[in-house]
């Protein structure tokens, strides 16, 4: 097949590198070929050339960006820091689609400033939320349309709780929960959310500068609850080495006649009970395995990890290009997660007070917390 279309990647070595095989993943689809690479570290640099088949190096993606005529570019760095300034330059250089890290950016302004820049030239962005894209999601979708646990009730959201646990489990792994959450239930309507540091309400002097870009942070633990449409409620909780990972990473929903549970993945572990009291030690009702195959199915897939799911989302927003229509995780799911996020502190910030959505708050609510 003859090359089609120029990718650029954008990498930052020791600021977040190249994500989760973002620049690599370009490797699996022979109408694409990496033209360029960005890295303003050298060693890091001369190590992308080499893993991506000797692309044109370049140590500033602004030059790469001006000089390559680019059809696609791989936002690559985990931190959030310079997402917004590279999709505002990827955006404007006359690029066709764009393929980021998570979480999006540091602000809702910055991620208003970055839909701006997209939709006034039509570049499609689709953002690494991996599990979108899983076969295992699609069985759970169909479940929940087929009110196999009855009526939803509710959602429980965690993260690892590990290291991280509290406000920078909330950023750096809650997106992906909150990506699946309003996906499968709606955008949230309202949040109430409160941060804590050493078991206290988190105030002004708790507040830093976070790791991995992440901009001003505070807290130890996080806890907020989101109304979504038709009387659904959603309840995220982390610690810090409150010892969840790996199994609560994920979401348990509960309806009315059981309840379904996944992990995060590609292949994520899922499971469903039908036990309309959530009592399977007392019913004896049991746990049935869910796979991409379906309910109670041996699942058939190899578990390709995230790159599996990256050349998926990839596929996608390829497609999603040809076809003038948006990603499946597009950066408008990505906006609606980061809100959720940022809704925790700003309800934090009024002491609690219900905060609706969208937020009108669109800077980092910890600037303006007093004492």
């Amino acid at each position: 097949m003859a090359i089609k279309y120029r990718v650029g990647v954008i990498g930052s070595t020791a600021r977040g590198n190249y994500g989760h095989g973002l620049d690599t993943v370009w490797r699996e689809f022979k109408e694409a070929k990496v033209a360029a690479v960005a890295d303003d570290n050298s060693e890091g640099l001369a190590n992308a050339v080499k893993r991506l088949g000797s692309p044109k190096a370049y140590k500033d993606y602004r030059k790469m960006l001006e000089n390559e005529k680019l059809d696609f570019v791989s936002i690559c760095p985990r931190w959030l820091d310079q997402h917004r300034d590279m999709m505002l330059a990827a955006a404007e250089s006359g690029v066709q689609g764009i393929y980021q890290e998570k979480p999006l950016c540091q602000t809702l302004h910055q991620a208003d400033e970055m839909i701006a820049a997209c939709e006034k030239r039509n570049v499609k962005v689709a953002i690494a939320h991996q599990t979108r894209y899983s076969p295992v999601l699609r069985q759970i979708e169909q479940l929940l349309a087929d009110k196999k646990i009855g009526r939803t009730l509710e959602y429980q959201m965690h993260g690892k709780e590990d290291a991280r646990g509290g406000g920078e489990d909330l950023w750096v792994l809650g997106t992906h929960i909150f990506d699946l959450t309003q996906h499968l239930a709606g955008a949230p309507l309202w949040v109430q959310g409160y941060s804590g540091q050493n078991n206290v309400p988190v105030e002004s002097k708790h507040v830093k500068q976070g790791n991995e870009g992440i901009g001003l942070l505070a807290g130890d633990s996080a806890l907020a609850t989101y109304a979504l449409p038709n009387e659904v409620f959603a309840n995220f909780r982390s610690i810090r080495n409150g010892n969840g990972s790996p199994n609560r990473f994920g979401l348990t929903i509960f309806g009315t006649d059981g309840i379904i549970k996944m992990s995060f993945g590609y292949l994520p572990k899922a499971e469903l009970l039908i036990d309309g009291s959530w009592a399977p030690g007392r019913t004896g009702k049991k746990w049935t395995p869910i796979s991409s195959n379906g309910v109670g199915k041996i699942e058939t897939l190899e578990d390709g990890g995230l790159h599996a799911g990256n050349v998926l989302a990839v596929r996608d927003l390829i497609d999603a290009v040809e076809e003038d229509r948006d990603p499946e995780a597009s950066i408008y799911d990505a906006l609606t997660a980061t809100e959720m996020i940022v809704g925790l502190f700003e309800s934090h910030r009024q002491n609690g007070a219900r905060v609706t959505f969208p937020l009108g708050e669109r800077n980092n609510p910890l600037a303006n917390l007093y004492n």
